[in-house]
């Protein structure tokens, strides 16, 4: 191919890659902008930790709401518990009814704040300010049976 049959200039095809490539350079720094604001915000990186706060927050507005039944349904991630409570004999409803109606650490429960939330190996913990109260308590959500449990992991929120 010689100089004279060099196919002619496209500038089209030139502004399109052009342009390609600066939708990708700011995708890129968005994404990573979002990754860091999660992380820093405390909700973990690109804000994964989002549904277990929100499985916490609305287990914790039945507990406000002295719906025992609702928020024990939440906390075994099973609505039809009722149908079979033997399966919940290591903490069945009248413990759990104990434990968060009216507890020794905080009384009736009347407010929570989520405060954060860290993912670590099969679940996360979600530290929430019950009661106003300053040191957090930690609820674990497990991850594949979207379960809540007690935390065996405690952060620094």
């Amino acid at each position: 191919m010689a100089l004279m049959d060099a196919p002619e200039y496209d500038e089209k095809k030139d502004i399109r890659k052009r342009n390609l490539l600066i939708a990708t350079g700011a995708l890129i720094v968005l994404l990573g902008a979002l990754a860091f604001a999660g992380f820093f915000t405390g909700h973990g990186w690109l804000f994964m930790n989002l549904p277990a706060e929100h499985r916490v927050n609305t287990f914790l507005s039945a507990v406000e709401a002295k719906d025992f039944n609702r928020a024990f349904a939440i906390w075994n991630n099973d609505d039809a518990w009722q149908q079979h409570p033997q399966k919940y004999k290591d903490y069945n409803f009248g413990r759990f009814q104990v434990d968060w109606s009216n507890s020794s650490d905080y009384g009736p429960i009347t407010s929570h704040k989520v405060a954060c939330s860290l993912a670590s190996g099969s679940g996360v913990a979600v530290g929430v300010n019950i009661n106003g109260r300053r040191q957090p308590t930690f609820i674990w959500v497990q991850n594949h049976t979207h379960t809540l449990g007690f935390s065996p992991v405690e952060i620094e929120c």
